[in-house]
C-alpha cells in the first residue's frame, strides 16, 4: 500500500457537517486492489492478535463484533486501516468514532476518512494504521513493541499539543455555549468569538486584565505593602538581595519558623517553608536564588493552604491544596508507595491530566528527615507521610472543594483585595486553620494574590464538587448574553460567486458598518484591500474572522476550500448557493456534477437553525439542498411563474423574484419591488441575465438579514460591473470604434451566461479570445468549443500561461474540434500565447465591433486593452440608455464613462 496524500479537514466539510476535525487519507492500495480481507492467509488472526479491541467496533453489522465479522467475511484493506486508525486513537485515549471510506474513480485508489482530536495524532494514526495492515499482510502479524510504541507516540503528541486545564476549561463552556473559538498564531492566544465582538485570552488572562494589576501581582513583596497599607492581613516580611542580609531578615520577621521565596517566582518554584534551622535558610536561600535574585523572608504560618479564585469581582471557588503526600498501609516502603500512587490513571505529567505524578526534591529529603523517615521507612498503616512541603498541584498535591464552606468575611475581603490588586481574574493563596472562620479570629493570612492563576483544583478537585469556573469567565466576557458572533454570510455556486459577493458587501456597506470580504483577487476590510490574491478558502476567512474592526463577514467559498480543509467557520447566518454546473470535474475526486453539487450544499447546510439558506430555484440540484438543511429557506428565481417558489410563498416562506422587469422580494401576500433591471449598471441594462440572477440573491441574503430595500436598492444603483469592483467579470471598454469585454468565464456554464449578452450585440463583428484552464477534461474544452461557434463569428484560440500539466497545444485541439463539429465552416485561427492573442483580436476588430476576451490574466487583459489608448470602461446609470443599446445603433454610448488612463 501506498499513501498519497493526506490532507486535514477543520470545519464542515463535503464528508461531515458535524464532525469538523477529520483527516482524509488517499491511498492506493497497489497489489491489495483486488483482494479482500478473507483472502489473505492468516489476516483475520493477525488483526485481532493486535488489535482484540476492535470486538467493540459494530460497523455496518451493528452489532458488537460487527466489523470483525466484516473483516472474517471480506472486506477491502482501505476499510479495515479506517477502523485500526481509529482504534489507535482510542488506545491512546483519544475518543474518536466517525470513520468513511470510499473507492475513487481510479480502481484500488480509496479516501480514507478518519476523526482526530489532535491534528498530528491522528494524521500519525493514518500512516500508523497503513504500516500495521501492511505488517500483517506481509508477515501475518504485527510486533508488540511497534505498536506500543505508536500509542505512546499518539499520547505524546496529545500532551505536546495541549492547552492546559485552564485553557482547556474555557474552550469546553465556549463550545457549550456556541462561542466560536481559535488559536492565534502568537503566545498561545486563544479567540472567543468573531470580529468586532470577539475576546482574547492568554491562559486565564483576558484582553481586560489590567497590566498594572499583573505587574503588582507579579512583585509580590509591592502585593503585600499595598495590601498591609489597606488593612489586609499579611504575613511580615521582607525583601534581600544578598546572604549576609539573611540573619537580620530572619530576625525582623520574629524568628524561626521562617519562608524563603523568590521575588518573581510562580508554581512553588524555589520555595521552602516552615525552615527551623540556620542549615535549612542557608540552603532555602540557594534554592530561591535559583529563580530570583532578590529573595522574600517571610514569617511562616501555621495553618491549612488554600486557593480562592475571584472572577470579576466575586468569589466563583475555594479549594484547600493538600501537599504530595503518600499514606502507610503497614507493609509497602515510602518509596514503594509513592510508585502506586504515581500508578493512578488521574495522574500524569505537568498538567496534562486531573493530578500530577509525585516527584521528589530537595525539600522531599529534607521534610522526610524532619518527619523521621526515608524512602526506606514503611510508615504504620493510615499514617500520612508529607512529601512536600508546599501544596501546589504542579509538584503532585491535591485539591479539595471549600467553595460551600468559606466565611462570609472572608469571601468579602477576598473580593476587596483583587479590586485593591486590579485584577478581573484573580486567585489568593490564603493560610488559615479554618477558612469557615475570619482570618483575624485565627491568625490567618493572605499570602499571595496570582494572576493568570490556574482551574485545575476547581474544575476536577480531588475530593468535592467541580466549580464551573470557566462559566464565570464566560459570564464576565458576554455578560446578559452579549453576542460572541457576527453576521457571516457564505456564497458558493460555479460562477458569480465573485459578483455576488462583491455586491453583497457593498449592499451592506450601506448599512454603515464595517464589511470584510474575501473573493477570487482579494481580500478587503472595509474599502481597503489586504491581500491580494484567490482567497476564497479558510485561511482568508480567518483573516476577516480575526479582525477586531470587522462587523460583518461576506466570504466568497470555492470548492477548493471545503475540499481540502473544510469551512473556516462552524456555522454562517446565511448561506448562498448560486448554481451547479460542470466545472473542475475530475479534480480532487469529485467526478459527477452530483458530487459538485453535494459539495457546495456544505455551504447551504452549514447554517444556523435560525439562519437561511439562500437558493436558487431555477436550479433543481440547488434547489433540492432545501432537503439537507435544518436552516429557513430562501429562493429566487428568474421566472415568476415558478411553481417551487409560488408553493414556498404560500407556505409564508420568503423569496427574490424577477418580474416585470423589477427585481421584487415577495413574502406572503406582499410584493416590495427594489428596483427595475434596467437601473442596476451590474445587470448591463437589463440584458445580462446571469447578473440579475447574481444581483437577486445578492439582495435576498441581505434582506433576510434586515437590511432594509432602501438599502438594498441603494447598494444596487451604485455598484458598477466596473474594473474598480468586479474585476474580470463583465468590464466593458469603449476603443472608439469598437468594444472590447473582459470576462473570467471559463467553463460551460459561464460560457452561456456570456453568450446571452454577446448575443444581444448585432452590430460589426463577435469575436472571442478564448481558453480554458489546463486541468479540465476532454470533454470539457470541446464543449467550450462549441458552445463558441455558436456565440462569435471569429474565433482566436489560446492557452493559458500555465497548462497544469497538459501538453502545451492540447486543449486548443481540443478546442477547435468542437468548434468545427458545430460549424466545420467556423472561422477561427489558434494563437497560443494570450498576450499575442489579445492583440491580434484587438487589432482586427471592425468597426462596431465586440472583442470578448475571455483570458487567464484579467490584469494582463486590461492593461494591454489600456494601452490603446482610447480605451474608457463603460458603466451604467439609470434614466441614461444603455452602452448596449448605443453600440447596436452605432451611436457613442450616453452613459458615464471612466478613463482607466
Amino acid at each position: 500500500m501506498r499513501i498519497l496524500k493526506i490532507q486535514t479537514l477543520r470545519g464542515p466539510n463535503y464528508w461531515s457537517i458535524r464532525r469538523h476535525k477529520l483527516i482524509v487519507m488517499r491511498l492506493d492500495l497497489e497489489t491489495l486492489a483486488e483482494t479482500p480481507s478473507n483472502e489473505i492467509p492468516g489476516f483475520y488472526e493477525g488483526l485481532v492478535e493486535a488489535l482484540p479491541s476492535l470486538e467493540g467496533h459494530y460497523c455496518s453489522p451493528g452489532c458488537r463484533g460487527g466489523f470483525l465479522m466484516r473483516v472474517k467475511e471480506g472486506t477491502m484493506i482501505g476499510h479495515i486501516v479506517e477502523h485500526v486508525a481509529l482504534e489507535l486513537q482510542e488506545l491512546a485515549g483519544m475518543h474518536v468514532g466517525f470513520g468513511r471510506t470510499r473507492e475513487t474513480a481510479t480502481p484500488g485508489i480509496y479516501q480514507v476518512v478518519i476523526e482526530y482530536q489532535n491534528e498530528e495524532a491522528g494524521r500519525y494514526a493514518g500512516r500508523a494504521a497503513v504500516r500495521l495492515c501492511q505488517s500483517i499482510v506481509d508477515r501475518g502479524r504485527y510486533p508488540k513493541a511497534e505498536l506500543e510504541q505508536d500509542i505512546q507516540d499518539l499520547k505524546d503528541f496529545t500532551r505536546d499539543a495541549s492547552l492546559g486545564p485552564s485553557t482547556e476549561a474555557i474552550i469546553k463552556e465556549a463550545e457549550k455555549r456556541g462561542i466560536p473559538w481559535m488559536s492565534l498564531e502568537a503566545r498561545f492566544l486563544i479567540q472567543l468569538g468573531y470580529g468586532v465582538n470577539q475576546k482574547r485570552m492568554q491562559a486565564t488572562m483576558t484582553d481586560n486584565t489590567s497590566i498594572l494589576g499583573v505587574e503588582l501581582a507579579c512583585d509580590k513583596e509591592a502585593t503585600k505593602r499595598i495590601l498591609a497599607a489597606a488593612g489586609a492581613p499579611v504575613p511580615r516580611g521582607t525583601v534581600i538581595n544578598f546572604l549576609d542580609d539573611l540573619e537580620q531578615a530572619i530576625e525582623y520577621v520574629g524568628g524561626y519558623p521562617i519562608v524563603l521565596k523568590p521575588l518573581d517566582g510562580n508554581h512553588g518554584r524555589g520555595i521552602t517553608i516552615d525552615i527551623r534551622t540556620w542549615e535549612e535558610a542557608e540552603a532555602g536561600y540557594e534554592a530561591a536564588r535559583q529563580v530570583s535574585r532578590s529573595i522574600i523572608v517571610e514569617r511562616y504560618y501555621v495553618g491549612r493552604d488554600h486557593r480562592v479564585l475571584v472572577v470579576n469581582g466575586k468569589v466563583v471557588a475555594v479549594a484547600e491544596r493538600v501537599p504530595a503526600h503518600v499514606i502507610g498501609n503497614g507493609r509497602s516502603t515510602i518509596s514503594e508507595l509513592i510508585e502506586e500512587t504515581n500508578l493512578d490513571p488521574n495522574r500524569g505529567e505537568g498538567h496534562d491530566n486531573v493530578l500530577t505524578k509525585i516527584e521528589l526534591d530537595r525539600t522531599s529529603y529534607q521534610l522526610l528527615e524532619r518527619q523521621g523517615y526515608t524512602l526506606n521507612s514503611v510508615p504504620p498503616k493510615g499514617t500520612i507521610c508529607y512529601l512536600r512541603a508546599t501544596a501546589n498541584l504542579s509538584t503532585g498535591g491535591s485539591a479539595v472543594d471549600r467553595t460551600d464552606e468559606i466565611h462570609p468575611e472572608n469571601l468579602w475581603l477576598a473580593q476587596r483585595v483583587v479590586k485593591i490588586i486590579g485584577l478581573d481574574i484573580a486567585g489568593l493563596d490564603i493560610v488559615t486553620t479554618d477558612i469557615s472562620r475570619p482570618l483575624r479570629e485565627v491568625d490567618g493570612v493572605i499570602v499571595e494574590v496570582n494572576a493568570a492563576p490556574g482551574f485545575r483544583m476547581h474544575v476536577a478537585p480531588s475530593v468535592g464538587i467541580p466549580r464551573n469556573v470557566a462559566g464565570a469567565v464566560m459570564d464576565m466576557l458576554f455578560p446578559n448574553e452579549q453576542s460572541s458572533q457576527i453576521p457571516i454570510l457564505s456564497i458558493t455556486g460555479t460562477n458569480g460567486k465573485t459578483t455576488t459577493t462583491r455586491l453583497l458587501a457593498h449592499i451592506y456597506k450601506q448599512t454603515g458598518k464595517v464589511v470584510g470580504y474575501t473573493t477570487t483577487d482579494g481580500t478587503y476590510i472595509g474599502d481597503y484591500l489586504v491581500e491580494a490574491g484567490d482567497n476564497t478558502g479558510p485561511q482568508s476567512a480567518h483573516v476577516i474572522l480575526q479582525d477586531p474592526t470587522v462587523e460583518v463577514a461576506v466570504l466568497e467559498t470555492a470548492r477548493g476550500g471545503i475540499l481540502r480543509s473544510g469551512l473556516g467557520f462552524e456555522a454562517a447566518n446565511v448561506g448562498v448557493v448560486l448554481n451547479v454546473a460542470a466545472d473542475h470535474l475530475g479534480i480532487g475526486d469529485i467526478e459527477t456534477i452530483e458530487q459538485l453539487a453535494n459539495l457546495k450544499s456544505v455551504v447551504a447546510e452549514a447554517v444556523f437553525p435560525d439562519g437561511y439558506a439562500v437558493l436558487n430555484a431555477d436550479d433543481h440540484r440547488v434547489a433540492a439542498m432545501s432537503e439537507k438543511t435544518k436552516a429557513n429557506i430562501a429562493y429566487f428565481t428568474m421566472n415568476p411563474d415558478s411553481e417551487l417558489v409560488r408553493k414556498h410563498i404560500q407556505k409564508g416562506g420568503v423569496a427574490a423574484v424577477y418580474e416585470s422587469g423589477y427585481l421584487s422580494i415577495v413574502k406572503g401576500d406582499w410584493t416590495h419591488r427594489i428596483e427595475r433591471a434596467e437601473n442596476i449598471p451590474l445587470t448591463m441594462g437589463g440584458r445580462a441575465p446571469f447578473m440579475i440572477a447574481n444581483a437577486l440573491a445578492a439582495s435576498l441574503a441581505a434582506f433576510v438579514q434586515n437590511v432594509t430595500i432602501e438599502q438594498i436598492r441603494s447598494g444596487l444603483k451604485t455598484f458598477r460591473a466596473s474594473v474598480s469592483q468586479t474585476p474580470g467579470r463583465m468590464n466593458l471598454f469603449n476603443l472608439g470604434n469598437y468594444h472590447a469585454l473582459v470576462d473570467y468565464a471559463h467553463n460551460a456554464a459561464s460560457y452561456e451566461a456570456v453568450g446571452s449578452f454577446v448575443r444581444n450585440w448585432t452590430t460589426g463583428q463577435r469575436i472571442g479570445v478564448i481558453g480554458g484552464p489546463g486541468d479540465r477534461r476532454d470533454e470539457d474544452f470541446v464543449t467550450l468549443g462549441k458552445l463558441a461557434a455558436q456565440i462569435f463569428d471569429y474565433i482566436i484560440v489560446k492557452e493559458d500561461d500555465d497548462t497544469r500539466g497538459r501538453l502545451r497545444g492540447s486543449a486548443a485541439q481540443l478546442i477547435i474540434q468542437g468548434i468545427t463539429q458545430v460549424k466545420p465552416d467556423s472561422r477561427y485561427e489558434s494563437i497560443l500565447d494570450e498576450t499575442q492573442a489579445i492583440n491580434k483580436g484587438l487589432d482586427m476588430a471592425p468597426d462596431n465591433s465586440l472583442v470578448v476576451i475571455l483570458p487567464e490574466s484579467v490584469t494582463r487583459a486590461i492593461k494591454l486593452i489600456k494601452l490603446r489608448g482610447l480605451a474608457k470602461e463603460e458603466t451604467h446609470q439609470q434614466n441614461t440608455g444603455t452602452a448596449i443599446a448605443d453600440s447596436q445603433n452605432g451611436i457613442a454610448p450616453s452613459s458615464v464613462v471612466n478613463t482607466l488612463l
